[in-house]
């Protein structure tokens, strides 16, 4: 494994992190149009920029309730070939994670519906569990959001 430098966000109390050579902006939320009759876990298509991108809820993904915050943030990436951006409670920062820092996500946690766990860094006595953008959605939340697009 090679040492990364990951966007550290919060979410629900716990740590996660992007690589941040993937990360294209980290905007504040706000300015997000509900789209009526969309999936739960899109709250939203948000003009950045000239494009209009979805707004996925990695609180709902993950099974977190939804919360009203004054800190959310979102971090917009492509994944899948697609600009999404992801809301997230609150970002962090930059952390650098050496290749000592960085653990193989264990096996038995490992499935189909939790293949964006990419590795666990262990820093300072805190784990963060990094994520592989292209895992989070699966092939239905893209078709979905693919087709959500389209719409608009």
């Amino acid at each position: 494994m090679e040492a990364t430098k990951q966007v550290v966000f919060k979410l629900g109390g716990e740590e996660y992190g992007f690589d941040i050579l993937i990360v294209n902006a980290i905007e504040t939320y706000h300015g997000v149009v509900p789209v009526p009759n969309a999936p739960d876990y899109i709250l939203g298509i948000l003009n950045l920029r000239g494009e209009v991108i979805p707004v996925y809820s990695l609180r709902v993904k993950f099974g977190l309730p939804e919360v009203e915050s004054t800190t959310s943030q979102l971090i917009v990436t492509k994944t899948n070939g697609m600009t999404v951006g992801f809301k997230v409670d609150a970002v962090d920062g930059i952390v650098e994670f050496s290749a000592k820092d960085l653990n193989e996500v264990p096996i038995i946690i490992k499935s189909k519906k939790t293949k964006y766990a990419k590795l666990v860094a262990n820093k300072n006595g805190k784990m963060i569990v990094l994520l592989d953008h292209d895992g989070i959605l699966d092939d239905e939340e893209h078709e979905s959001i693919t087709r959500l697009l389209e719409k608009q």
